[in-house]
């Protein structure tokens, strides 16, 4: 199995590392104020990163060819971002204890970076456009 070890220094990859210690960290916060429905949304979107993560790290994108990842991609990155922002607004504005607070702070830090990853994946996502072939020659590395 291939390991592509320069996605984690490129920004796809710097992007999920961010998105996940930002989910995680609301986590915890939501677990230390023993929220346990903010605790299920945190920890569903952190193993779907993470999956994410795994599926372009070991590159198995590339032996499942009939997803297509990408779109999936920015879909599961908008639907993330809205997610953690209705929960990020319903801790901050309900909150009783001051881990909801923080978790709803750190919620709102990944809602930002779940967005400008699906806008920075939706960019590079081509619909019926001809491909130069330096974009196809950047791709396949």
């Amino acid at each position: 199995m291939e390991v592509d070890l320069a996605l984690l220094k490129s920004t796809k990859g710097l992007l999920k590392i961010s998105e996940m210690v930002c989910v995680f960290v609301a986590f915890v916060c939501y677990a230390v104020a023993s929220r346990p429905p903010y605790i299920a949304a945190t920890c569903m979107e952190f193993f779907i990163t993470l999956g994410f993560l795994l599926l372009y790290l070991l590159k198995l994108n590339k032996n499942f060819t009939f997803f297509f990842w990408p779109l999936i991609d920015v879909l599961n990155s908008l639907f993330a971002a809205a997610m953690m922002c209705i929960l990020s607004l319903i801790a901050v504005s309900t909150y009783t204890v001051k881990g909801t607070l923080g978790g709803g702070i750190v919620g709102f830090m990944a809602t930002a970076l779940w967005s400008y990853d699906g806008y920075i994946l939706f960019q590079k996502i081509t619909f019926n456009k001809a491909r130069t072939t330096t974009e196809a020659q950047t791709e396949r590395n």
